[in-house]
Protein backbone atom coordinates (compact mmCIF):
# COMPACT_ATOMS: atom_id res chain seq x y z
CA UNK A 1 0.00 0.00 0.00
CA UNK A 2 1.42 3.73 -1.02
CA UNK A 3 2.22 5.34 2.40
CA UNK A 4 1.63 8.40 0.82
CA UNK A 5 -2.30 7.52 0.28
CA UNK A 6 -3.21 8.18 3.91
CA UNK A 7 -0.64 11.36 4.19
CA UNK A 8 -1.65 14.44 5.08
CA UNK A 9 0.68 15.47 2.32
CA UNK A 10 -0.16 12.79 -0.77
CA UNK A 11 1.65 14.96 -3.47
CA UNK A 12 4.74 15.26 -1.51
CA UNK A 13 6.77 13.80 -4.19
CA UNK A 14 5.34 16.16 -6.98
CA UNK A 15 5.94 19.22 -4.48
CA UNK A 16 9.56 18.55 -4.04
CA UNK A 17 9.88 17.82 -7.79
CA UNK A 18 8.39 21.08 -8.56
CA UNK A 19 10.81 23.10 -6.65
CA UNK A 20 13.83 21.20 -8.15
CA UNK A 21 16.19 20.75 -10.73
CA UNK A 22 16.09 24.85 -11.83
CA UNK A 23 18.56 27.00 -13.45
CA UNK A 24 16.83 30.59 -12.71
CA UNK A 25 16.54 33.57 -14.85
CA UNK A 26 19.09 36.66 -16.32
CA UNK A 27 20.64 38.81 -14.06
CA UNK A 28 19.15 41.69 -16.07
CA UNK A 29 15.57 40.13 -15.47
CA UNK A 30 16.39 40.12 -11.49
CA UNK A 31 18.03 43.72 -11.90
CA UNK A 32 14.43 44.19 -12.86
CA UNK A 33 12.39 42.72 -10.18
CA UNK A 34 15.12 44.71 -7.58
CA UNK A 35 13.92 48.04 -8.94
CA UNK A 36 10.07 47.56 -9.05
CA UNK A 37 9.42 46.53 -5.38
CA UNK A 38 11.53 49.10 -3.87
CA UNK A 39 9.84 51.69 -6.60
CA UNK A 40 6.39 50.54 -5.17
CA UNK A 41 7.55 51.32 -1.70
CA UNK A 42 9.05 55.19 -2.54
CA UNK A 43 5.72 56.19 -4.33
CA UNK A 44 4.01 55.51 -1.65
CA UNK A 45 5.91 57.92 0.46
CA UNK A 46 5.03 60.35 -2.16
CA UNK A 47 1.32 59.81 -2.35
CA UNK A 48 1.32 58.97 1.33
CA UNK A 49 -2.16 60.20 3.32
CA UNK A 50 -0.16 61.63 6.49
CA UNK A 51 -3.00 63.64 7.37
CA UNK A 52 -5.00 60.55 7.84
CA UNK A 53 -1.95 58.70 9.69
CA UNK A 54 -1.64 61.80 11.87
CA UNK A 55 -4.72 61.68 12.66
CA UNK A 56 -4.76 58.35 14.42
CA UNK A 57 -1.46 58.79 15.97
CA UNK A 58 -3.17 61.85 17.99
CA UNK A 59 -6.02 59.70 18.85
CA UNK A 60 -3.66 56.62 19.38
CA UNK A 61 -2.17 59.04 22.70
CA UNK A 62 -6.00 58.74 24.19
CA UNK A 63 -6.19 55.20 24.12
CA UNK A 64 -5.09 54.94 27.91
CA UNK A 65 -8.24 56.87 28.83
CA UNK A 66 -11.54 54.62 28.41
CA UNK A 67 -12.63 56.15 25.60
CA UNK A 68 -14.27 52.56 23.91
CA UNK A 69 -15.60 54.99 21.27
CA UNK A 70 -11.99 56.61 20.55
CA UNK A 71 -10.32 53.26 20.05
CA UNK A 72 -12.86 51.61 17.54
CA UNK A 73 -12.43 55.12 15.55
CA UNK A 74 -8.71 54.63 15.97
CA UNK A 75 -8.53 50.59 14.66
CA UNK A 76 -10.81 51.46 11.77
CA UNK A 77 -8.88 54.52 10.59
CA UNK A 78 -5.51 52.54 10.52
CA UNK A 79 -6.87 49.39 9.36
CA UNK A 80 -8.25 51.29 6.55
CA UNK A 81 -4.55 52.86 6.21
CA UNK A 82 -3.06 49.33 6.25
CA UNK A 83 -5.64 48.07 3.42
CA UNK A 84 -4.66 51.39 1.22
CA UNK A 85 -0.84 50.56 1.81
CA UNK A 86 -1.54 47.11 0.66
CA UNK A 87 -2.86 47.80 -2.70
CA UNK A 88 -0.10 50.31 -3.24
CA UNK A 89 2.59 48.00 -2.31
CA UNK A 90 2.19 44.45 -1.73
CA UNK A 91 -0.96 43.74 -4.32
CA UNK A 92 1.46 45.20 -7.24
CA UNK A 93 4.21 43.30 -6.27
CA UNK A 94 2.03 39.94 -5.98
CA UNK A 95 1.35 40.66 -9.28
CA UNK A 96 4.66 41.46 -10.80
CA UNK A 97 5.61 38.24 -9.24
CA UNK A 98 2.96 36.36 -11.09
CA UNK A 99 0.64 37.48 -13.86
CA UNK A 100 3.04 40.48 -14.76
CA UNK A 101 6.02 37.98 -14.90
CA UNK A 102 6.36 38.18 -18.29
CA UNK A 103 6.63 42.25 -18.93
CA UNK A 104 9.05 43.05 -15.74
CA UNK A 105 11.41 44.55 -17.85
CA UNK A 106 8.53 47.18 -19.51
CA UNK A 107 7.41 47.26 -15.52
CA UNK A 108 10.79 48.52 -14.58
CA UNK A 109 11.35 50.99 -17.07
CA UNK A 110 7.64 52.36 -16.44
CA UNK A 111 8.17 52.61 -12.62
CA UNK A 112 11.70 54.36 -12.68
CA UNK A 113 9.73 57.39 -15.22
CA UNK A 114 6.91 57.23 -13.08
CA UNK A 115 9.17 57.53 -9.86
CA UNK A 116 11.38 60.21 -11.33
CA UNK A 117 8.59 62.39 -12.89
CA UNK A 118 6.81 62.06 -9.27
CA UNK A 119 9.68 63.65 -7.42
CA UNK A 120 10.79 66.26 -9.68
CA UNK A 121 6.97 67.26 -9.62
CA UNK A 122 6.51 67.16 -5.92
CA UNK A 123 9.72 69.17 -5.26
CA UNK A 124 8.64 72.08 -7.89
CA UNK A 125 5.18 71.92 -6.14
CA UNK A 126 6.57 71.96 -2.69
CA UNK A 127 6.81 75.15 -1.18
CA UNK A 128 9.60 73.98 1.67
CA UNK A 129 11.98 71.36 1.04
CA UNK A 130 15.56 69.92 2.56
CA UNK A 131 17.66 66.88 1.90
CA UNK A 132 17.31 64.16 4.10
CA UNK A 133 20.79 63.72 5.62
CA UNK A 134 22.07 62.00 8.32
CA UNK A 135 21.59 58.66 10.70
CA UNK A 136 18.23 58.97 11.31
CA UNK A 137 17.13 59.00 7.65
CA UNK A 138 19.70 56.36 7.19
CA UNK A 139 18.08 54.55 9.35
CA UNK A 140 14.44 55.14 7.72
CA UNK A 141 15.70 54.15 4.64
CA UNK A 142 17.76 50.87 6.14
CA UNK A 143 14.35 49.62 7.72
CA UNK A 144 12.24 50.14 4.76
CA UNK A 145 14.95 47.59 3.14
CA UNK A 146 14.49 45.27 5.44
CA UNK A 147 10.72 45.13 5.71
CA UNK A 148 10.28 44.86 1.62
CA UNK A 149 12.76 42.07 1.82
CA UNK A 150 9.94 40.27 4.49
CA UNK A 151 7.77 41.23 2.14
CA UNK A 152 9.24 39.91 -0.60
CA UNK A 153 9.90 36.37 1.44
CA UNK A 154 6.72 36.19 2.69
CA UNK A 155 5.43 36.31 -0.87
CA UNK A 156 7.57 34.18 -2.21
CA UNK A 157 7.41 31.32 0.06
CA UNK A 158 3.84 30.62 -0.88
CA UNK A 159 3.53 31.88 -4.55
CA UNK A 160 6.40 29.17 -5.65
CA UNK A 161 3.92 26.65 -4.60
CA UNK A 162 1.66 27.33 -7.25
CA UNK A 163 2.46 26.81 -11.09
CA UNK A 164 1.15 30.80 -11.55
CA UNK A 165 4.74 31.55 -10.11
CA UNK A 166 7.47 31.68 -13.33
CA UNK A 167 10.13 28.54 -12.13
CA UNK A 168 12.45 30.72 -13.37
CA UNK A 169 12.02 32.99 -9.86
CA UNK A 170 12.18 29.98 -7.43
CA UNK A 171 15.68 28.70 -6.30
CA UNK A 172 18.73 27.23 -8.63
CA UNK A 173 19.50 24.03 -7.75
CA UNK A 174 22.89 24.09 -8.35
CA UNK A 175 24.33 27.04 -10.33
CA UNK A 176 22.29 29.86 -11.65
CA UNK A 177 20.53 33.70 -10.42
CA UNK A 178 16.72 33.53 -9.32
CA UNK A 179 14.70 35.85 -7.29
CA UNK A 180 14.51 33.53 -4.33
CA UNK A 181 17.92 33.25 -4.31
CA UNK A 182 18.93 36.44 -3.18
CA UNK A 183 16.31 35.66 0.03
CA UNK A 184 19.04 34.15 2.44
CA UNK A 185 21.55 36.71 1.40
CA UNK A 186 19.53 39.51 1.48
CA UNK A 187 19.15 38.72 5.42
CA UNK A 188 22.85 38.29 6.21
CA UNK A 189 23.81 41.59 4.70
CA UNK A 190 21.00 43.54 6.19
CA UNK A 191 22.26 41.97 9.68
CA UNK A 192 25.40 42.82 8.86
CA UNK A 193 24.60 46.80 7.91
CA UNK A 194 22.99 47.33 11.35
CA UNK A 195 24.97 44.38 13.78
CA UNK A 196 26.81 45.96 16.85
CA UNK A 197 29.92 46.01 15.28
CA UNK A 198 29.28 48.70 11.96
CA UNK A 199 27.22 51.17 14.74
CA UNK A 200 31.02 50.50 17.21
CA UNK A 201 28.59 49.08 20.10
CA UNK A 202 29.72 46.56 22.08
CA UNK A 203 29.06 43.06 21.20
CA UNK A 204 26.48 41.31 23.20
CA UNK A 205 27.78 39.10 26.53
CA UNK A 206 28.27 35.09 25.78
CA UNK A 207 25.84 34.39 28.41
CA UNK A 208 23.14 36.57 26.83
CA UNK A 209 23.79 34.82 23.91
CA UNK A 210 23.58 31.57 25.11
CA UNK A 211 20.21 32.39 26.81
CA UNK A 212 18.71 33.61 23.51
CA UNK A 213 19.38 30.09 21.72
CA UNK A 214 16.83 28.56 23.83
CA UNK A 215 13.79 30.11 21.59
CA UNK A 216 15.60 28.92 18.40
CA UNK A 217 16.20 25.61 19.51
CA UNK A 218 12.63 25.31 20.84
CA UNK A 219 11.63 26.72 16.96
CA UNK A 220 14.52 23.93 15.04
CA UNK A 221 12.80 21.10 17.32
CA UNK A 222 9.33 22.52 16.36
CA UNK A 223 9.60 22.78 12.54
CA UNK A 224 11.24 19.12 12.94
CA UNK A 225 8.62 17.35 14.62
CA UNK A 226 5.81 19.63 12.54
CA UNK A 227 7.38 18.56 8.92
CA UNK A 228 7.59 15.32 9.89
CA UNK A 229 4.45 14.62 11.42
CA UNK A 230 2.31 16.34 8.46
CA UNK A 231 4.61 14.77 5.71
CA UNK A 232 5.30 18.15 4.59
CA UNK A 233 7.69 18.75 1.58
CA UNK A 234 11.25 19.19 2.14
CA UNK A 235 14.14 20.13 -0.28
CA UNK A 236 16.95 17.78 1.27
CA UNK A 237 19.61 19.84 -0.57
CA UNK A 238 18.89 22.93 1.00
CA UNK A 239 19.91 22.25 4.95
CA UNK A 240 19.98 18.33 5.29
CA UNK A 241 17.79 15.76 6.01
CA UNK A 242 17.36 17.28 9.91
CA UNK A 243 19.01 19.98 10.03
CA UNK A 244 17.03 23.32 9.21
CA UNK A 245 17.91 27.09 9.51
CA UNK A 246 16.57 27.65 13.30
CA UNK A 247 19.67 25.10 14.30
CA UNK A 248 21.82 26.94 12.05
CA UNK A 249 21.00 30.04 14.12
CA UNK A 250 21.08 28.49 17.51
CA UNK A 251 24.89 27.02 16.78
CA UNK A 252 26.05 30.86 15.27
CA UNK A 253 24.25 32.43 18.46
CA UNK A 254 26.92 30.68 20.92
CA UNK A 255 29.57 30.98 18.93
CA UNK A 256 29.50 34.84 18.27
CA UNK A 257 30.79 36.16 21.34
CA UNK A 258 34.18 34.44 21.56
CA UNK A 259 36.03 37.02 19.20
CA UNK A 260 35.16 40.95 18.97
CA UNK A 261 36.39 42.25 15.28
CA UNK A 262 36.23 45.81 14.67
CA UNK A 263 34.49 47.14 11.63
CA UNK A 264 37.55 48.52 10.05
CA UNK A 265 39.01 45.07 9.69
CA UNK A 266 36.05 43.17 8.61
CA UNK A 267 35.83 43.50 5.12
CA UNK A 268 39.70 42.54 4.75
CA UNK A 269 39.12 39.55 6.77
CA UNK A 270 36.08 38.55 4.64
CA UNK A 271 37.72 38.87 1.41
CA UNK A 272 40.15 36.38 2.97
CA UNK A 273 37.92 34.37 3.31
CA UNK A 274 35.73 34.84 0.44
CA UNK A 275 38.83 34.56 -1.93
CA UNK A 276 39.80 31.40 -0.07
CA UNK A 277 36.42 29.73 -0.22
CA UNK A 278 36.55 30.43 -3.84
CA UNK A 279 39.83 28.56 -4.43
CA UNK A 280 38.67 25.60 -2.77
CA UNK A 281 35.44 25.30 -3.89
CA UNK A 282 37.40 25.32 -7.54
CA UNK A 283 39.90 22.89 -6.79
CA UNK A 284 37.31 20.44 -5.70
CA UNK A 285 35.20 21.03 -2.98
CA UNK A 286 32.42 21.81 -5.30
CA UNK A 287 32.01 18.48 -6.33
CA UNK A 288 31.36 17.70 -2.65
CA UNK A 289 29.00 20.32 -1.71
CA UNK A 290 27.10 19.22 -4.72
CA UNK A 291 27.09 15.45 -4.21
CA UNK A 292 23.71 13.44 -3.42
CA UNK A 293 25.54 10.98 -2.04
CA UNK A 294 24.66 10.70 1.97
CA UNK A 295 25.84 8.23 4.49
CA UNK A 296 23.83 6.92 7.64
CA UNK A 297 25.32 8.78 10.10
CA UNK A 298 24.00 12.22 11.39
CA UNK A 299 26.69 14.55 9.86
CA UNK A 300 26.40 13.28 6.20
CA UNK A 301 22.77 13.40 6.49
CA UNK A 302 23.02 16.96 7.30
CA UNK A 303 26.41 18.00 5.69
CA UNK A 304 24.63 21.25 4.49
CA UNK A 305 24.09 22.79 7.67
CA UNK A 306 27.01 21.07 10.03
CA UNK A 307 29.96 20.92 8.00
CA UNK A 308 29.26 24.82 6.77
CA UNK A 309 30.09 25.85 10.77
CA UNK A 310 32.68 23.49 11.53
CA UNK A 311 34.59 22.24 8.74
CA UNK A 312 37.48 25.05 7.70
CA UNK A 313 38.63 25.96 11.53
CA UNK A 314 39.71 29.09 10.39
CA UNK A 315 36.13 30.14 10.29
CA UNK A 316 35.63 29.19 13.70
CA UNK A 317 37.34 32.67 14.92
CA UNK A 318 34.82 35.00 12.73
CA UNK A 319 31.66 33.48 14.26
CA UNK A 320 31.85 36.35 16.82
CA UNK A 321 31.63 38.44 14.34
CA UNK A 322 27.53 37.75 13.21
CA UNK A 323 25.91 39.75 15.73
CA UNK A 324 22.37 38.72 15.99
CA UNK A 325 20.63 42.18 17.04
CA UNK A 326 16.96 41.50 16.49
CA UNK A 327 14.81 39.52 14.40
CA UNK A 328 15.70 40.21 10.75
CA UNK A 329 19.81 39.31 11.84
CA UNK A 330 18.01 35.54 13.32
CA UNK A 331 15.68 35.03 10.36
CA UNK A 332 17.80 36.50 8.09
CA UNK A 333 20.06 33.87 8.03
CA UNK A 334 17.17 31.36 7.51
CA UNK A 335 18.77 29.55 4.30
CA UNK A 336 22.21 27.87 5.63
CA UNK A 337 23.69 31.49 6.64
CA UNK A 338 26.90 29.92 8.04
CA UNK A 339 28.06 29.03 5.20
CA UNK A 340 31.68 30.11 4.72
CA UNK A 341 30.03 32.29 1.71
CA UNK A 342 27.91 33.93 4.19
CA UNK A 343 30.80 34.87 6.47
CA UNK A 344 32.83 36.43 4.28
CA UNK A 345 29.18 38.35 3.36
CA UNK A 346 28.40 39.49 6.56
CA UNK A 347 32.13 40.79 7.31
CA UNK A 348 31.71 42.74 4.18
CA UNK A 349 28.50 44.25 5.33
CA UNK A 350 29.80 45.28 8.69
CA UNK A 351 32.58 47.10 7.19
CA UNK A 352 30.34 48.72 4.61
CA UNK A 353 27.53 49.15 7.33
CA UNK A 354 29.90 51.16 9.63
CA UNK A 355 30.79 53.35 6.25
CA UNK A 356 27.16 53.95 6.20
CA UNK A 357 26.53 55.22 9.09
CA UNK A 358 29.58 56.97 9.97
CA UNK A 359 30.92 58.31 6.44
CA UNK A 360 28.69 59.38 3.17
CA UNK A 361 26.70 56.74 3.16
CA UNK A 362 24.95 57.31 -0.97
CA UNK A 363 28.77 57.97 -2.43
CA UNK A 364 29.74 54.48 -0.39
CA UNK A 365 26.38 52.67 -1.49
CA UNK A 366 26.64 53.74 -5.31
CA UNK A 367 30.48 53.13 -5.45
CA UNK A 368 30.05 49.81 -3.89
CA UNK A 369 26.63 48.77 -5.98
CA UNK A 370 29.00 49.53 -8.98
CA UNK A 371 31.96 47.49 -8.21
CA UNK A 372 29.97 44.54 -6.79
CA UNK A 373 27.84 44.60 -10.14
CA UNK A 374 31.02 44.67 -12.56
CA UNK A 375 32.66 41.81 -10.21
CA UNK A 376 29.70 39.59 -10.20
CA UNK A 377 30.08 39.78 -14.39
CA UNK A 378 33.68 38.88 -13.65
CA UNK A 379 33.51 36.15 -11.87
CA UNK A 380 30.53 34.69 -13.43
CA UNK A 381 32.00 34.20 -16.65
CA UNK A 382 35.59 33.58 -15.95
CA UNK A 383 35.92 31.75 -12.83
CA UNK A 384 32.91 30.02 -11.35
CA UNK A 385 29.22 30.88 -12.51
CA UNK A 386 26.64 31.94 -9.26
CA UNK A 387 25.85 29.56 -6.78
CA UNK A 388 23.50 30.05 -4.27
CA UNK A 389 23.67 26.29 -2.60
CA UNK A 390 27.76 26.70 -2.77
CA UNK A 391 27.41 30.30 -1.69
CA UNK A 392 30.34 31.01 -4.00
CA UNK A 393 31.87 34.47 -4.34
CA UNK A 394 30.27 35.31 -7.60
CA UNK A 395 26.69 35.08 -5.68
CA UNK A 396 27.80 37.01 -2.42
CA UNK A 397 29.23 40.13 -5.22
CA UNK A 398 25.62 39.55 -6.63
CA UNK A 399 23.92 39.85 -3.22
CA UNK A 400 25.90 42.90 -2.77
CA UNK A 401 24.70 44.36 -5.87
CA UNK A 402 21.25 43.85 -5.36
CA UNK A 403 20.94 45.17 -2.20
CA UNK A 404 22.56 48.10 -2.79
CA UNK A 405 20.43 48.78 -5.72
CA UNK A 406 17.17 48.25 -3.23
CA UNK A 407 18.77 50.39 -0.79
CA UNK A 408 20.13 53.42 -3.04
CA UNK A 409 16.20 53.78 -4.85
CA UNK A 410 15.29 53.73 -1.15
CA UNK A 411 17.20 56.50 -0.68
CA UNK A 412 15.24 58.66 -3.22
CA UNK A 413 12.78 59.52 -0.36
CA UNK A 414 15.18 61.64 1.16
CA UNK A 415 14.75 64.04 -2.10
CA UNK A 416 11.03 63.53 -1.44
CA UNK A 417 9.81 66.90 0.46
CA UNK A 418 7.79 65.70 3.23
CA UNK A 419 8.28 61.97 2.63
CA UNK A 420 7.33 59.50 5.28
CA UNK A 421 6.73 55.96 5.73
CA UNK A 422 3.78 54.06 5.14
CA UNK A 423 1.70 52.85 7.71
CA UNK A 424 2.54 49.23 6.39
CA UNK A 425 6.21 49.73 6.76
CA UNK A 426 6.00 50.33 10.23
CA UNK A 427 3.96 47.40 11.88
CA UNK A 428 6.31 44.95 9.03
CA UNK A 429 9.52 46.35 10.90
CA UNK A 430 7.75 46.32 14.32
CA UNK A 431 6.93 42.56 13.99
CA UNK A 432 9.01 41.34 11.75
CA UNK A 433 9.49 37.52 13.53
CA UNK A 434 5.49 37.57 14.46
CA UNK A 435 5.16 38.50 10.57
CA UNK A 436 7.48 35.64 9.40
CA UNK A 437 6.31 33.09 11.48
CA UNK A 438 2.38 33.89 10.74
CA UNK A 439 3.73 33.73 7.28
CA UNK A 440 5.20 30.02 7.54
CA UNK A 441 2.00 29.00 9.46
CA UNK A 442 -0.54 30.35 6.55
CA UNK A 443 1.76 28.56 3.97
CA UNK A 444 1.64 25.62 5.81
CA UNK A 445 -1.50 25.09 5.81
CA UNK A 446 -2.13 26.59 2.46
CA UNK A 447 0.06 23.51 1.14
CA UNK A 448 -2.08 21.08 3.36
CA UNK A 449 -5.65 22.16 2.31
CA UNK A 450 -5.10 23.05 -1.08
CA UNK A 451 -4.06 21.54 -4.30
CA UNK A 452 -1.50 24.15 -5.19
CA UNK A 453 0.20 21.73 -8.21
CA UNK A 454 -3.55 21.58 -9.96
CA UNK A 455 -4.97 25.29 -9.05
CA UNK A 456 -5.49 27.33 -12.28
CA UNK A 457 -4.10 31.07 -12.69
CA UNK A 458 -7.25 32.37 -11.14
CA UNK A 459 -7.88 30.46 -7.98
CA UNK A 460 -4.34 30.53 -7.54
CA UNK A 461 -3.98 34.88 -7.64
CA UNK A 462 -6.99 34.55 -5.20
CA UNK A 463 -5.48 32.10 -3.01
CA UNK A 464 -2.16 34.32 -2.96
CA UNK A 465 -4.25 37.69 -2.12
CA UNK A 466 -6.44 36.57 0.31
CA UNK A 467 -3.30 35.00 2.60
CA UNK A 468 -1.46 38.36 1.55
CA UNK A 469 -4.29 40.51 2.82
CA UNK A 470 -4.54 38.12 5.80
CA UNK A 471 -0.62 38.21 6.25
CA UNK A 472 -1.09 42.19 6.29
CA UNK A 473 -4.16 42.46 8.25
CA UNK A 474 -2.68 40.28 11.57
CA UNK A 475 0.27 42.33 11.47
CA UNK A 476 -1.54 45.66 11.66
CA UNK A 477 -3.23 44.55 14.12
CA UNK A 478 -0.80 43.14 16.40
CA UNK A 479 0.77 46.82 16.33
CA UNK A 480 -2.54 47.67 16.96
CA UNK A 481 -3.20 45.90 20.40
CA UNK A 482 1.08 46.25 21.37
CA UNK A 483 1.47 42.84 20.28
CA UNK A 484 5.48 41.93 19.73
CA UNK A 485 6.86 38.84 19.17
CA UNK A 486 10.45 38.96 20.68
CA UNK A 487 12.18 36.25 22.26
CA UNK A 488 15.23 38.19 23.14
Amino acid sequence: MDPLANSFNPNKLLKEQFVSNLTGSSMLEIFALSTTVPGLIVLRHLIGFHRLFDSWAIETSLKKSDNATVVSKNSWVYMATMTVDFLCIILPILLFFTVLAEWTLICAILMVLVLLFSIIAKRFTSSHYSLGEGTNFLRTNISSYRVSMMIVTCLCILAVDFRIFPRRYAKTETYGTSLMDLGVGSFVLANALVSHQARNIPSMKWKTALKSTSPLIFLGFCRLVFTAGVDYQVHVGEYGVHWNFFFTLAAVSILTPIVNLPPQYCGILGSIILIGYQSCLVNGLNMYLLSDKRGLDLISQNKEGIFSIFANPPLIVTFSTLIIVDFVAKMGCIRLAAKRGYWGLYLTGVQLGNYLFFGNHSTTMWRSNKWARLLTLFLDRHVESVSRRMCNLGYVTLVLAQNLQVLGILMLSDYIPESETSVLEQAFDRNLLGSFLLANILTGLVNLYADTLFASSAKSLVILVIYSFTLSAVTGLMVLYGIRLKFW
